[in-house]
């Protein structure tokens, strides 16, 4: 049994060349697939990556993934942007002239903004491509680790939907006993209102006639049969691999249409209840569908 949930948590962290970097990945509940990520700049290929890495690995959930990386210091190559200083001096100069400002020293120019300029991008193609594939690495290991807490979600989801499943079958069964005393209690009902109404002229045998139509009207075995083959349409899903939950929510719908056939037909208060408790249960199992990818 490996049906899966959508949310869950992935993390890994990878270093090289001076560089190190963490790759997160997280989802949560989606109807679709839908991929995010956010990465570092000059490392373009990680995208393709990371949303090939999604795809071939979840079919729901909204996937994010995220790169932070940084260089270390002594590994940064830095340079000094002229034009910007001369912008300085050309600004200052005026001031300087005429005794309103000190002449600046190259301590105070190095520390003005745009002057010194850090180099964080590869100029070596090949470096770049093997930092790049480094970090992808790490990409997939962080979407491994949020494929097992998806399947771990979907492990803790089984044994409440089996439950409800198992209730629903229990509530059916329940409701087809009930509903085997339909037909008398429409026939007494219908025989005293008719005699109420006709006295003696009313016949057993028009009381029977209409009873028994009306009892056609109320029959409620096909949407039971129904009811129960629906059961074991989910349980067979749920025994099986792969992204169930549209499927699910699929038969979850039917579920709920034939219970709410089921008391629209109903003559009986204890058949209403047990409608109304089929439907209680039906909303939950549909609740913990949402969560099955």
């Amino acid at each position: 049994m490996a049906i899966s949930g959508m949310t869950g948590f992935g993390r890994a962290e990878g270093a090289l060349a001076g560089w190190s970097w963490a790759a997160e990945a997280r989802s949560v509940n989606g109807r679709n697939l839908e991929v995010r990520f956010r990465g570092p700049p000059g490392f373009e290929g990680l995208e393709r990556a990371a949303r090939e890495g999604a795809q071939g690995r979840f079919q729901r959930g909204q996937v994010t993934v995220g790169v932070q990386a940084r260089r270390a210091e002594g590994g940064v190559a830095v340079r000094i942007n002229f034009e910007q200083l001369e912008r300085y001096l050309a600004a200052g100069e005026a001031y300087v002239g005429a005794g309103r400002a000190a002449p600046p020293n190259l301590d105070g120019l190095l520390a003005l903004r745009g002057v010194v300029e850090a180099e964080d991008a590869i100029q070596d193609p090949d470096a770049l491509a093997e930092l790049e594939a480094a970090m992808a690495a790490s990409i997939g290991a962080a979407l491994d680790g949020l494929l097992s807490a998806r399947r771990e979600e979907g492990a803790s989801l089984l044994p409440v939907l089996m439950g409800q499943l198992d209730r629903i079958a229990e509530l059916t069964a329940q409701a087809r006993d009930t509903a085997a005393g339909q037909p008398a209690v429409i026939k007494a009902r219908f025989e005293a209102r008719l005699k109420e109404l006709a006295g003696e002229a009313a016949s057993e045998e028009r009381i029977v006639q209409e009873a028994a139509a009306m009892a056609v009207k109320a029959d409620v075995r096909e949407e039971l049969d129904r009811l129960a083959g629906h059961v074991d349409a989910a349980r067979a899903l749920l025994s099986g691999d792969g992204a169930v939950g549209r499927r699910l929510d699929f038969l979850t719908q039917e579920f709920m249409r034939e219970a709410n056939t089921l008391c629209s037909k109903s003559a009986l208060g204890a058949l209403t209840a047990t409608g109304l408790d089929l439907k209680a249960t039906i909303e939950q199992f549909r609740e913990q569908v949402q969560n099955v990818e």
